[in-house]
């Protein structure tokens, strides 16, 4: 053994021994509950590698809902959207760089109380997909939406009271289990082809495609000031951007080389590489062009190091609903319904990849604990101005490097504390560095499409239905109802009919139906439930942090994926 491997086992065994070692359940710290191979170095790298796989999401965020005009106002009776409007956009980057400011505290807020209180090395963060959601569909571009943002960050507390509720009765699990499955596995998919459209769009991308006229898109990638302000459209050079084929090939191609390779960190290295090419002046892909914003853009990010502060986007709740009735409810509705999806099932993955999941009765050590912190975080989230927070599975890459327990977690949070000072770095980080990386998280997305049941049409085509509907309508919610509807439309009328005639117009290929049913099993029904039944021991924690698994239900592939998925 070497001389650092010997410093680094004595490190080991001396953190072990201490009342971190015990808190945290680290091997060799004597605890009941230690969890094998859990060494306190090992947590440390872990925790930095999340971090590295999900910082993109400081910038990415911050971006994504700054489309949406935040608290700034518009008032150009010729320019409605304010397209054109200097002073609406030094608005909306003051307000970018509050966001990036909220996305780093809150990100490190929620991975740190993750940590601490469901002892999962777990990082969390705004999650992608609802935030696109809420930017485009609730909000609008540039506050052209139903709801203005105030009302949204109402929404999204009163959201996260609610999945506190259900966290705290048990009724997430429950639910999670009554949807049927090939709608969980066409929701992921369809976020990812929403975020692969973002990616490919001028306001969150790299501007290959853009809105036509007689088609639903047209191809796009020409310089900004070659389209027509008032259509969209490209009048000429189409194709021939630099920014273009710069996050296209450095963004995308470059990243997606690095992913192949398991690179760790492969989206930043991307998301760097076309950003710092893109940050000298007087050249074609500068992010800093002389004009009022671009000035404005320059001087900010020659700070480098600033004092975090959040203006613009703390505590803004409008409370004042009289005139937002149903589409308040809807953008509630939509958030509880893809969280219930996206962060039960995001966290059950990470514990069952951490290997801590009892095969019996498919829960883990302090499940409630964790639901519950998942779902206060939202609320918290919502104070400083950002959209709900979840489980990020890039965690996962994490997990492969061996993290187990919390320490992991503290390890991710303590790092976007850090990155709380160069907010000025994050916010001139331009839109064609991040399209790339939204491509490649909604192709990480899409995976969970080979889980859908194609084999019979009452599964795959209400799947099928969600999948499509969420990008060509430009809505999470309709695809969401799109695919609900159409899935107790078709098996309501076939069971209909097979009872009515006793079974004899039944589909030749009914046995391949996904089972689906209401109930549950005992080990499955709310915690609640349990109780009024009589069940003396209903709140008992599982007495076994680790069971051994087999080594394909603990092994990870450590490719990078995106945070919204479901």
């Amino acid at each position: 053994m070497g001389f650092m491997a010997r410093k680094t086992a004595a490190l080991n065994d001396w953190v072990a021994r201490s009342i971190v070692g015990r808190f945290f359940h680290l091997d060799g710290s004597g605890h009941p509950n230690a969890r094998k191979n859990a060494r306190f170095t090992t947590e440390i790298l872990a925790g930095l590698i999340t971090f590295l796989t999900m910082a993109y999401i400081i910038d990415v965020n911050a971006s994504i809902l700054a489309d949406s005009g935040v608290t700034c106002v518009c008032n150009d009776p010729v320019d409605p959207k304010c397209n054109v409007n200097d002073q609406y956009a030094i608005c909306i980057l003051e307000a970018e760089r509050d966001l990036i400011t909220a996305t780093s505290a809150i990100s490190a807020l929620a991975s740190f109380l993750m940590g601490i209180t469901a002892n999962l090395p777990v990082g969390m963060a705004p999650a992608m997909g609802l935030n696109a959601y809420l930017a485009y569909q609730v909000v609008g571009f540039h506050g052209t939406g139903p709801i203005t943002y105030r009302v949204a960050m109402t929404s999204v507390f009163v959201e996260g009271i609610i999945f506190t509720g259900l966290s705290l009765l048990g009724i997430r699990q429950w639910l999670n289990r009554i949807i049927p499955a090939s709608i969980k596995m066409a929701c992921g998919g369809g976020i990812g082809l929403f975020l692969a459209l973002l990616g490919l769009s001028y306001t969150q991308g790299v501007g290959a495609v853009t809105g036509g006229d007689f088609l639903p898109l047209e191809l796009a990638g020409c310089p900004e000031n070659r389209l027509d302000p008032v259509t969209g459209l490209c009048t000429s050079d189409r194709a021939s951007s630099p920014t273009m084929w710069l996050g296209f090939l450095a963004g995308g191609v470059l990243t997606a080389i690095l992913i192949t390779h398991r690179v760790r960190g492969a989206m930043i290295i991307g998301i760097l590489v076309v950003s710092i090419t893109s940050w000298p002046r007087d050249t074609s892909l500068t992010y800093f062009p002389r004009t009022a914003e671009g000035n404005s853009r320059f001087d900010y990010f020659k700070n480098v190091v600033e004092v975090p502060s959040i203006r613009k986007t703390l505590v803004i709740q409008d409370w004042n609903l009289s005139n937002e009735g149903w589409h308040f409810a809807l953008a509630v509705f939509t958030m509880l319904y893809v969280d219930i999806l996206n962060a039960t099932g995001s966290l059950y993955s990470m514990a069952r990849f951490a290997g801590i999941v009892d095969p019996d009765t498919g829960d883990f050590p302090r499940s409630a604990l964790a639901y519950t912190t998942d779902s206060v975080c939202i609320v918290l989230g919502s104070l400083v101005g950002v959209s709900p927070v979840t489980v990020f599975v890039e965690s996962g890459t994490g997990i492969a490097e061996g993290g187990r327990t919390g320490l992991a977690a503290c390890m991710t949070a303590f790092c976007f504390v850090i990155s709380l000072f160069f907010g000025p770095i994050f916010a001139s980080i331009p839109p064609w560095a991040t399209g790339g990386t939204l491509i490649i998280v909604g192709c990480m997305m899409m995976r969970g499409v080979t889980n859908i049941n194609w084999k019979y049409p009452g599964d795959c085509i209400p799947a099928f239905v969600t999948l499509i509907f969420m990008p060509f309508s430009f809505s999470l919610a309709y695809g969401l109802v799109a695919g609900i509807i159409t899935y107790a439309g078709i098996n309501s009328a076939t069971w209909f009919l097979g009872a009515i005639s006793g079974g004899r117009f039944l589909p030749p290929d009914y046995d391949d139906k996904e089972y689906w049913s209401l109930a549950t099993d005992y080990h499955s029904q709310p915690w609640v439930v349990r109780a009024i039944k009589g069940d003396r021991h209903f709140w008992k924690a599982e007495e076994h942090d680790s069971f051994e698994l087999s080594s394909t239900e603990v092994r990870f592939e450590t490719t990078v994926t995106g945070g919204s998925k479901v």
